[in-house]
């Protein structure tokens, strides 16, 4: 059991009080109760961490469903909470702090959409409170916490969905066949980039104020460093990408989505080398993140690559409309043609006329339902869904170890097998993150 569950719930009121963190709005009668697996008949009690655009909108994608009811919504900001809470009132109880919202009796699963220094902590509580999750990308900010949720959602027996929602949609669905038919012939090489222009102003340069009422900032930051309150922080969660101990940077923000399918497609593990350069070269702004991010991702026979800018968007054969604006994509080099794409469209450029007899590819991926619904269906059937923690861990492994390579100016080496560094002892122990007392990183879910 992770440090933050070893509290009766006279001690748990008795600490929040004293540190200034947010008690319940309303409190259930069975907050110490264990939630279990709903039937295939029963409804599913779902709860929201973090109420969010983007959080908010993953529970209304469950809560359209008839099998579905919101039980319990939290936010350490009181009017998020409270604004949720409004639409799912007849049902659903409100909370300023997520370990008494787990302790809810009536909550079988729950969706974490806290930010991203949050994800690890409250998923492995989550599972160790018996609720399935849905956790928001980017999975995590360490290779630890990474291995830690994994093993915990193992451990615990739970459900797990990691939020790349584009894994859903039928163009990543046709790309994969494409490429798993064959028809580009051996591929050595994948190069996937996400660009955009913030200019030099980036987002803004608002001074640091107090919090705003209703918001509990020391709770916000929890296990993170503590900073001055700055509303840009929590904006959104785009402009929040802009603080690296909070966001991990524009590459978690993006790459989950777009690493994501060479290594769907390619069936790649885990890489055995990442190496990863950059720096704030342009950006001008309120953040401390890179503007500008290149990395070599190592597999035993593929080269995959990831690039990313905030301060430039030519997006190479997937410009589309002049001027500035978001782009990003995916190549896929092959022997015979090469095949690039991006979230709603894909095109085949031939090697000569190397694929002028290629079939049609069969279909190889079933058609999903949507990343929430896919969610729901497993609670019911226990059977884990496509982005589960255990197929998303190879996509997050290669951005925690980018950034991590990008930190300490060299590659990182790592073994497929142990799934830790080898031969860095410094970037092994900066892997497992140090969380701000009183909260404690759970390295019982480590075996390194």
């Amino acid at each position: 059991m992770s440090d933050t569950k070893r509290y009766t719930r006279r001690q748990f009121v008795r600490t929040t009080a004293a540190a200034g963190m947010a008690v319940p709005y309303f409190v259930s009668a069975a907050a110490l109760g264990q939630a279990g697996a709903p039937g295939a008949n029963d409804r599913i009690h779902v709860g929201l961490i973090g109420c969010g655009g983007m959080g908010r909108s993953n529970l209304a994608n469950c809560a359209k469903h008839d099998d579905v009811v919101v039980t319990a919504v939290c936010d350490v900001w009181k009017e998020r909470c409270e604004a949720t809470l409004e639409k799912y009132q007849a049902t659903a109880k409100g909370y300023g702090d997520y370990r008494e919202l787990l302790a809810q009796k009536d909550v079988d699963a729950v969706i974490i959409a806290s930010p991203p220094h949050w994800h690890a902590l409250m998923a492995i509580d989550a599972c160790e409170a018996g609720k399935d999750i849905y956790l928001q990308k980017p999975m995590t900010l360490y290779l630890g916490e990474s291995l830690a949720v994994k093993a915990a959602v193992k451990k615990h027996d739970r459900i797990s969905q990691v939020g790349t929602q584009i894994h859903a949609g039928e163009n990543y669905h046709q790309v994969v066949d494409h490429v798993r038919s064959g028809n580009l012939g051996s591929i050595s090489v994948a190069r996937t980039f996400n660009v955009l222009n913030l200019g030099a102003e980036g987002i803004g340069n608002d001074p640091n104020c107090d919090p705003p009422a209703g918001l509990d900032w020391e709770n916000w930051v929890g296990p993170g460093p503590l900073r001055p309150f700055n509303p840009l922080v929590v904006k959104d969660s785009f402009t929040h990408s802009s603080f690296m101990a909070y966001s991990g940077g524009w590459t978690p923000c993006w790459a989950p989505h777009i690493i994501d399918l060479p290594i769907w497609a390619l069936g790649l593990g885990l890489p055995t080398m990442v190496a990863s350069s950059g720096g704030r070269y342009v950006l001008q702004d309120a953040g401390d993140v890179h503007d500008t991010q290149e990395t070599l991702i190592q597999y035993p026979n593929v080269t995959l690559t990831w690039m990313m800018s905030q301060v430039n968007s030519y997006g190479f054969d997937l410009q589309g409309k002049p001027g500035t604006g978001r782009r990003l994509g995916t190549y896929f080099h092959g022997v015979n043609g090469t095949l690039y794409a991006n979230y709603g469209t894909y095109k085949i450029m031939p090697e000569g006329d190397l694929m002028k007899d290629a079939p049609e590819p069969p279909k190889s991926v079933p058609d999903s339902p949507g990343q929430e619904r896919e969610w729901l269906d497993a609670i019911k059937s226990r059977q884990q869904p496509s982005c589960n923690v255990f197929y998303h861990h190879n996509v997050n492994v290669p951005i925690v170890l980018g950034n991590l390579s990008l930190k300490l100016g060299r590659s990182i080496r790592l073994d497929s097998q142990t799934e830790w560094i080898v031969g860095d002892d410094e970037a092994a122990r900066l892997s497992i993150p140090e969380y701000r007392a009183p909260w404690k990183f759970p390295r019982q879910y480590l075996n390194v």
